[in-house]
């Protein structure tokens, strides 16, 4: 049945108080970034010891983007069950777990002495890590407003992305001056000692009075999901543009050392660069669409419509030119966008399910966002790398984000009812 857009209840509140307390916020914020900070420090510190283990043990690119992509499968496979226990458990004392287990798992592939060996180590990180980026996002959106929901998840993602340039960066120049080991274990212990510091800084806040949310069953709990059309366009959406950022990410520094000529070092300082663009743009974006949208929600999925397919332009535009200054600006130009989806769509999911169940919310967004976008794009990449050229196959990756886009427009055409929706539900809990 054709769904006609309608106006929303009414604007976001620009005075709604913080639900717990503005000191409790933000300790958990800096902690929850501390932590996302740690993730992708172990995730993404394999991109850089690519040359290095391609050296080492004659890797394939395709051996080389299944290290990559087996991490996002693992987290694709395991983020709604980890996620539905941290619903039930409690958030704090999974996030801690979750910690110790990749932190744990990043220094097992520093003493890994196999492909194999290496394989199941990363296996393992994602594991740890699987329902760690819904978990805290659900720890932020109890703690602060609304009106501050996509600025706040904007910047707590941005982790991820300062992440990813000091793994790059870090791992690259470990690597280089103490041998590709030593930066697995270097990554891995940093993470132990904020997953030993978390649950002394950070506590479980308080129970809603709605908290009795938490016991509908699984079953009707993820059925409720996926009826709601908003949220499982915004999941697609989300998957189908993490395909460009995570083969960008994986496959920037083979690509700076293969056609600019770097080496491995200088490559990974380069990629860093671009990826740093990210994590700016991430939060730059996520302020305008909070600023843009407090009088009208639905400009939230209208501006991310539009960051996608200038996104996708842009790339293709700079993947059609000749290796040289001004494609890699054109790069730079592109990255900056590559995540400014994100924070709010994650903010527009938190308006269209229940805050009880929000864990399990973003969690199976997880599932879509790795199974479909993060773990099949380094190692598409890396196929195609193989058959066409490294070149050609990031000309293709994205495709993907203008296909994101479309979803993201599609979303807007719904939202105002799904969150309608939620809002009656809430006021009359027994109907």
């Amino acid at each position: 049945m054709a769904i006609s857009p309608t106006k929303p209840t009414g604007p976001i509140d620009p005075n709604e108080p913080y639900p717990i307390s503005r000191r409790y916020a933000w300790i958990a914020f800096v902690m929850i970034f501390a932590l996302m900070l740690s993730d992708y420090l172990s995730r993404q510190v394999i991109n850089a010891v690519f040359p290095f283990l391609k050296t080492d043990w004659s890797l394939s690119d395709t051996q080389l983007g299944m290290l990559v992509s087996v991490v996002a499968l693992t987290i694709g496979l395991t983020a709604v069950p980890i996620s539905i226990v941290a619903d039930r458990v409690g958030r704090v004392r999974a996030v801690t777990a979750m910690a110790l287990v990749w932190a744990l798992a990043t220094i097992a592939c520093g003493l890994a002495e196999s492909f194999a060996a290496l394989l199941i180590a990363r296996a393992l990180v994602g594991l740890g890590e699987a329902g760690y980026g819904s978990t805290g996002a659900a720890i932020l959106t109890r703690a602060f407003p609304a009106r501050l929901h996509a600025t706040v998840m904007s910047s707590y993602l941005a982790a991820g992305i300062v992440g990813s340039v000091l793994g790059i960066v870090l791992g690259g120049a470990i690597a280089q001056s103490f041998g590709w080991h030593i930066a697995f274990i270097a990554m891995g212990a940093f993470g132990l000692v904020v997953a030993a510091l978390f649950p002394v800084l950070v506590k479980e806040p308080p129970p809603l009075e709605s908290a009795d949310a938490a016991r509908v069953p699984i079953g009707r709990a993820l059925g409720n999901l996926i009826a709601t059309r908003t949220y499982v366009l915004v999941a697609l959406a989300n998957g189908l543009c993490m395909i460009v950022q995570t083969a960008y990410i994986a496959w920037l520094p083979s690509y700076l050392n293969r056609f600019f000529g770097l080496d491995p070092a200088k490559a990974s300082y380069a990629t860093g660069l671009l990826i740093l663009s990210m994590s700016v743009g991430m939060v730059i974006c996520g302020m305008v669409v909070d600023r843009v949208s407090r009088h009208d929600p639905v400009n939230r999925l209208r501006i991310i419509t539009v960051y996608c397919l200038i996104l996708g332009s842009a790339l293709i535009g700079a993947l059609s030119m000749s290796p040289g200054v001004p494609q890699f600006i054109l790069i730079g130009f592109g990255m900056f966008l590559s995540a400014s989806f994100l924070g709010p769509a994650m903010a527009v999911a938190a308006d269209v399910t229940p805050e009880a169940n929000h864990a399990t919310a973003f969690g199976v967004m997880s599932l879509v966002t790795m199974l479909l976008g993060a773990a099949p794009g380094p190692f598409v990449a890396g196929k195609l790398a193989d058959l066409l050229g490294l070149d050609t196959a990031l000309l293709i990756v994205p495709v993907g984000a203008l296909c994101g886009g479309a979803c993201y427009f599609l979303a807007s055409r719904t939202y105002a009812r799904d969150r309608e929706a939620l809002r009656s539900e809430s006021s009359n809990p027994t109907q």
